[in-house]
């Protein structure tokens, strides 16, 4: 294996300065329009040259009040499309010594909570996006007037030229490099503070335990403001000195097709996802584009950010085995923000080790393995071993000791990757980041809140400490739970559901909050659908339940990676301000509402005449009516909604259209059209007759002009 040779690089800016002067024409990154076209790329000295130039800028308009020198440790806001701009911006940031704070740029019409949050936690004074962005600045300010009190600045229009006025600052290895904000409460959120070395150590980790070499070639779809996009698809390419190449997660999530077709093309060797991005790609994929795929250059599918399972290893491998998969390639991995990011994987070339263990044993913190046919055994999937220097310990969370190797304790981490803490958050980093084992004085140590256990060198994960349910003693793993009760009746929506206990006179006692499919809400059969859960957590898990919450569809509490927030949903459950459709409690008065019986084989039929691609000519033929009848189909139809039910004037907000379907349908109406559609149109014309109406005028535009769009966004 080559090494990757990094003499005297202690920060990031010295990494990227190496890296133009070793490979000044080379592609680092290449940006895939829509997931399929190389749209443009950016060699290693133009980024150079880029950071440079923001960087220059920055030391202009950043300043401390009347003080005429740049401010240095400052924070931007970095608000940013799926795209190369925001690397640049990024790197902007460092060569300035400003501290990056990367966001999720709101769509319109969306709440500003969460960013208003996070602009007061780091009194960051300036926000960087592109020109594109900057236009929606108003209606922006419209919801959060405090934005205007900061600089707002399009690093695409800068000139390169501004380069040569950078005055470099002096950076250290400990020098803060960005806050990585978590997924905590809007109210509260927490920035990990992540420092050049944390990155560089990190970088090391990674490179190592993936076994990448400067033959290496990444293909990425993650979002780069989120820790695995930015640490793994952005800075171990920059680490490795090596070409990357990036799409959008909308043109993923669109067509899942998308991310093998960029692998199998660029024969990529490093790519991977979450866990769904795996299902997707087996529920989504035919087997007429398995045939064009060639994934045989695929060495290492790396699997993170959420439990991996077992089965969508199993299934995965076996739909793609034909087109040269290796079930051998696949890589489940552990990590956190709060690790930088990568804490834990296997050896690469060797199959994920899953173990099977008795389910009511891990529920007692004991680790009992069983064979695969018992049916009180549950697949963990291993998340492999530690790297370098780096500690792994597993630590009872209320004794504070090492557990023996036959316990489930709380995972702590101990190492240069670990990050300083959270921003401004003295108390919640001082219990989270600085713990010390009570039998041995060992620390200090990382508190991750994750559960799990070492075997034979192996990391297994098996829960969250903070969502436990503890009953008469014994514990419980809400998603169990939660996975029981989705099962238990076809009225229940998958994924969207939170177990956890309240205390009742002095006992802990179960609620079960749980999203009702949208075509039972009209009516709901609550005693039937009550009875099925409590008879299946009774059986499944011998629990009483003391109350259940049926939820209107979309409405659950959830992160903005989509994440059930349970103790989110424990608080409304109290507050009595959660969005209820049903509900049960021990000697409450239970309601009674009829079953609801829809057929859509009409529907259905309907959708597939009237869904067939039309020719170039036939496409200025179409008219607001048939395009507004196609989006009452198909939104019928992916609400499973009579269409009678679907008012054209009515926003898609109301009917709780959420991101992933209204990304699938504007990707099916593109393909329906002939055109190529931007997936932000359902949130700049939030209804059927105004996106209808946008649509036809689109039509007869290209009439009056005898042209046909087969490319570019409307």
């Amino acid at each position: 294996m080559k090494s990757i040779i990094l003499q005297e690089t202690t920060t990031l800016v010295d990494l990227l300065q190496l890296r133009a002067l070793q490979h000044p024409h080379k592609a680092a990154f290449t940006f895939l329009q829509d997931g399929e076209t190389a749209a443009y790329s950016l060699t290693y000295q133009a980024l150079e040259q880029k950071a440079r130039s923001i960087a220059a800028k920055l030391q202009t308009l950043v300043t401390r009040g009347d003080n005429a020198s740049p401010a240095i440790g400052v924070r931007a806001l970095l608000l940013y499309p799926p795209g190369l701009e925001f690397i640049s911006a990024f790197f902007g940031c460092l060569y300035a010594q400003v501290v990056a704070v990367p966001a999720y740029p709101p769509r319109r019409n969306q709440n500003l909570a969460r960013l208003q949050a996070i602009v007061a936690d780091t009194q960051a004074t300036v926000v960087l996006t592109t020109t594109a962005l900057l236009s929606n600045r108003e209606a922006w300010l419209n919801q959060a007037p405090e934005l205007a009190q900061v600089q707002w600045l399009a690093t695409d229009d800068i000139d390169v030229n501004l380069a040569a006025d950078w005055q470099q600052p002096r950076i250290s290895s400990d020098t803060l490099a960005f806050l990585q904000y978590t997924s905590g409460s809007t109210g509260k959120p927490k920035g990990v503070m992540v420092s050049h070395e944390n990155v560089l150590y990190n970088q090391r980790m990674i490179q190592l335990a993936y076994q990448h070499t400067q033959e290496t070639i990444f293909v990425g779809w993650l979002p780069l403001f989120h820790d695995m996009g930015l640490i793994g698809n952005v800075l171990q390419p920059l680490y490795l000195g090596i070409s990357c190449y990036l799409m959008s997660p909308v043109a993923f999530l669109q067509k899942p097709i998308r991310w093998l077709q960029a692998i199998s093309r660029y024969q990529a060797t490093t790519s991977g996802g979450p866990n769904f991005a795996y299902d997707l790609c087996v529920s989504k994929i035919t087997p007429e584009q398995i045939a064009s795929l060639d994934l045989s250059s695929w060495e290492l599918a790396f699997n993170g950010a959420e439990p991996v399972q077992a089965e969508t290893l199993e299934k995965f491998a076996a739909k793609f085995k034909s087109c040269g998969f290796r079930a051998e390639a696949f890589y489940p991995c552990y990590g956190m923000a709060e690790t930088t990011l990568f804490v834990s994987g296997g050896m690469k070339t060797s199959a994920p080790v899953v173990l099977s263990v008795d389910e009511a044993a891990i529920e007692e913190n004991r680790v009992v393995v069983t064979s695969g046919e018992q049916p009180q055994g549950k697949q963990i999937v291993s998340c492999g071993q530690t790297w370098l220097e780096q500690k792994i310990a597993i630590a009872n969370p209320e004794t504070l000791t090492q557990c023996s190797p036959e316990e489930v304790g709380e995972i702590w981490v101990s190492g240069a990757n670990v990050a300083a803490g959270y921003w401004q958050n003295s108390e919640a980093t001082k219990e989270t980041f600085q713990a010390y084992l009570a039998d041995t004085g060992e620390g200090e140590f990382l508190r991750t809140g994750d559960l799990g256990f070492i075997r034979d060198g192996e990391l297994f994960v098996t829960g969250r400490i903070k969502d436990l349910i503890i009953i008469r003693g014994q514990n419980h793993y809400p998603q169990d739970i939660e996975l029981t009760t989705q099962k238990s009746h076809s009225a229940l929506r998958l994924g969207c559901g939170a177990a956890f206990s309240i205390t009742v006179a002095g006992e802990e006692r179960l609620v079960i909050t749980q999203e009702v499919e949208r075509s039972y809400l009209r009516q709901l059969d609550v005693d039937e659908v009550v009875g099925a859960i409590r008879q299946a957590v009774s059986q499944q898990h011998e629990l009483q339940v003391y109350a259940v919450v049926l939820l209107k569809t979309a409405s659950i509490p959830k992160t903005s990676s989509g994440k059930i927030q349970r103790q989110a949903c424990r608080t409304g459950f109290l507050a009595r301000n959660l969005d209820i459709v049903g509900e049960w409690q021990v000697n409450f008065q239970e309601l009674e509402l009829a079953a609801l019986q829809t057929s859509l084989a009409t529907l259905l039929e309907h959708v597939q005449q009237g869904a067939q691609n039309h020719s170039a000519s036939e496409q200025t033929a179409l008219n607001s009516e048939k395009i507004q009848n196609w989006l009452v189909t198909h939104l019928a139809l992916s609400l499973k909604l009579p269409p009678d039910e679907i008012d054209t004037q009515e926003s898609f907000a109301h009917y709780g259209l959420d991101s992933s379907v209204a990304v699938s349908m504007t990707s099916e109406l593109g393909e329906w059209l002939g055109w190529e559609l931007d997936p932000t149109l359902f949130w700049e014309f939030p209804s059927i007759a105004a996106l209808a109406q946008h649509l036809d005028a689109e039509c007869r535009l290209l009439k009056s002009t005898n042209q046909v769009k087969l490319s570019g966004k409307i």
